[in-house]
């Protein structure tokens, strides 16, 4: 047989392999669609999503499930696959199957599990009422400088980018301090660079300001926002200045706002980690960060195959620390405390307004 023969017949059979598992054509998945019906693709997404997990300085995802025990959920649902099936299926997703002790962050808390489901069940009842779901954290401090960034990319042959032996902060132009919203259901987000400190205030911050430049276009008539965050840091269950925060982003906006906090040991599970900060580590790899400017346009220049875009903007406030807030204020917030795990998930109510 001719090698070019050969090779279009090999050519020809990849083509109908990512075609079937991609569910058939474009015509077969339509046709799966209207039928209220997923494709397998998607049965298999559908199924790791609520347990998917991220490192934020890579775009592998990975999930803890055997392709075994995936296969056996799908036959128990009334799909007919098999593991092999599935295994081809999670490669073409991005998958990989690894061990859970390179994620692992601390003991693992008893309802761990529980509050990934719970979150996943409000993520898909706001989304079923049009409503906006978002992640949110602060990515890395980041120097600002000539200072070495990991990774490569391509210079003249002899010619990298020179930069500094040593990572001591430049004082003149200090640090950056990048905190996101990403919107899940539109794939798309909003990175505030601030310069001084990772406040909870500046981390209400950013979540305004996202609402001002993307969330009130996109979702003019909603009365509702479901927030995923960190269970620590400065938007932690614990922190009582996010809530005082959210408080006034609520009385401000008029929006019932609840959040979902991700369980202890658990942060790089988080969405807005594998699904925009690891494709911002990837964007500017390779290249010193040498100003503001230069890493708000980093950012903002991230894009994806699967449809991502991200805005960004400096921050020039300065955030101070060690805000407190007092019982008497914290009594005074509108909290609706859920049925399960009240300490993790809330919703803040707008106030009253005074006269």
């Amino acid at each position: 047989m001719a090698i070019h023969t050969m090779q279009e017949r090999i050519t020809e059979l990849r083509e109908r392999t990512s075609k079937a598992m991609l569910g058939g054509g474009e015509d077969r998945q339509e046709k799966q669609h209207k039928g209220g019906k997923l494709t397998a693709r998607e049965r298999v997404e559908a199924l790791v999503d609520p347990v998917t997990r991220g490192d934020p300085q890579s775009p592998l995802r990975w999930t803890s499930k055997s392709t075994r025990k995936l296969a056996e959920e799908l036959q128990a649902r009334g799909h007919p696959i098999e593991a092999r099936t599935v295994a081809g299926l999670l490669t073409e997703l991005g998958y990989s199957l690894q061990a859970l002790r390179k994620t692992r962050e601390g003991a693992a808390h008893p309802d761990r599990d529980a509050q990934f489901e719970y979150i996943n069940e409000q993520t898909r009842a706001f989304q079923a009422q049009g409503y906006p779901v978002v992640s949110v954290d602060a990515k890395k401090k980041e120097l600002v400088g000539e200072f070495k960034n990991g990774g490569r990319e391509w210079q003249p042959k002899g010619e990298p980018d020179r930069v500094r032996v040593y990572d001591f902060v430049d004082k003149a132009r200090g640090k950056a301090i990048p905190y996101g919203v990403y919107e899940v259901t539109a794939n798309t987000g909003w990175v505030s660079v601030g310069l001084d400190h990772d406040t909870a205030e500046f981390a209400v911050a950013t979540l305004r300001r996202w609402w001002q430049q993307m969330g009130t276009e996109a979702y003019p008539r909603a009365t509702h926002m479901l927030v995923s965050a960190d269970g620590g840091g400065s938007n932690g269950a614990r922190t009582r200045l996010w809530k005082a925060e959210l408080q006034r982003f609520a009385d401000e906006t008029r929006l019932h706002i609840t959040v979902c906090h991700l369980p202890p040991g658990t942060s790089k599970w988080n969405k807005i980690e594998h699904r925009m900060f690891a494709d911002i580590t990837l964007n500017w790899r390779g290249r010193p960060l040498i100003s503001h400017e230069v890493i708000v346009n980093l950012i903002a220049d991230t894009r994806t195959t699967k449809g991502l875009s991200i805005r960004a903007a400096l921050d020039p406030n300065r955030y101070v620390t060690g805000k407190k807030v007092t019982d008497e204020e914290m009594a005074g917030l509108r909290i609706e405390r859920a049925a399960f795990h009240g300490d993790w998930n809330y919703t803040i109510s707008p106030r009253a307004r005074t006269k």
